[in-house]
């Protein structure tokens, strides 16, 4: 395997035979440079994605990453194939880490919000959110933390999104367009282009998605009381994500005549501040 490009000390893109893939191995550019072959023993990792958006994408991720937090993602989806029974993908296991520097990132600032999945989850996939607590712990003993149940819940519910596209599914043209809606909303409000290749273009486009599925079957969740508090503070950090979020509110009540839940709000300003401010500062 020929190296194509270092990234950092231990992450480098390599080419074997006709594909390019993502290799860890740590010190790895202590031992090797651009040009040369690779020995695959050296290799303590691998990902294998399917196109070079994915590639660009997560090779930046995880150009940025502790490595110790890619070891632990490792960690957690090994034990979650054991119990599961299945065979997790390479996506999964950057979208996990994706995952965890946005859930380390609100942590660090106290950001946390009720799921307004979390009974759904408890009552139809029991099996998920038991990885998903398993998750929580092990990130919780590495990082010295304290993380609520709720934060089990989007993992698990990462476990249960790939297990229903692994037949890949068309997204239908009325998501699709919502979704472009409300790209376009953002974009005049704060009059920008957003990098439609950035990391957190990508977590809010899922996110995004997850919120439309639900507004389209019909899902409403009620709110608990702490969670208009935060809604309150994060409002009060974030006023340009509230105004922005405010617009977004009254697009989904006149194209689905749909509410927003509070806590959906919420995390709504959190992607909408990290999504633009990342944006700002470069």
């Amino acid at each position: 395997m020929k190296i194509r490009q270092i990234l950092n000390n231990n992450v480098a893109i390599v080419k074997r035979g006709g594909i390019e893939i993502i290799v860890i191995s740590k010190g790895l550019s202590f031992k090797y440079k651009v040009g040369q072959m690779m020995n695959e023993a050296d290799i303590e990792k691998s990902y294998i994605l399917d196109s070079y958006d994915k590639l660009q994408h997560f090779s930046y991720l995880l150009s940025q990453s502790d490595p110790d937090d890619i070891f632990l993602i490792d960690t957690i989806i090994s034990t979650a194939e054991a119990e599961l029974g299945i065979q997790a993908s390479d996506y999964l296991s950057l979208t996990l880490l994706d995952h965890l520097e946005f859930l380390l990132e609100r942590a660090e600032k106290g950001q946390f919000i009720q799921s307004p999945l979390i009974w759904d989850v408890k009552r139809f996939y029991p099996e998920y959110l038991a990885v998903g607590l398993m998750a929580i712990q092990k990130i919780s003993e590495a990082k010295q933390l304290e993380l609520p149940e709720d934060e089990a819940v989007s993992i698990a519910l990462h476990f249960v999104n790939m297990q229903a596209t692994t037949h890949a599914q068309e997204k239908s043209t009325v998501q699709m367009r919502a979704l472009a809606d409300m790209v376009s909303i953002i974009e005049l409000h704060f009059k920008i282009h957003l990098d439609e290749e950035s990391t957190n273009y990508m977590r809010f486009i899922t996110h995004i998605q997850y919120f439309i599925e639900r507004i389209i079957n019909h899902e409403i969740i009620a709110d608990e009381i702490d969670s208009i508090v935060l809604y309150q503070q994060v409002g009060k950090l974030y006023p340009e994500a509230f105004k922005v979020v405010q617009k977004l509110k009254i697009y989904i009540n006149n194209q689905f005549q749909a509410d927003m839940s509070i806590s959906e709000e919420t995390y709504l300003m959190l992607h909408v501040n990290r999504l633009t401010k990342r944006l700002e500062e470069n």
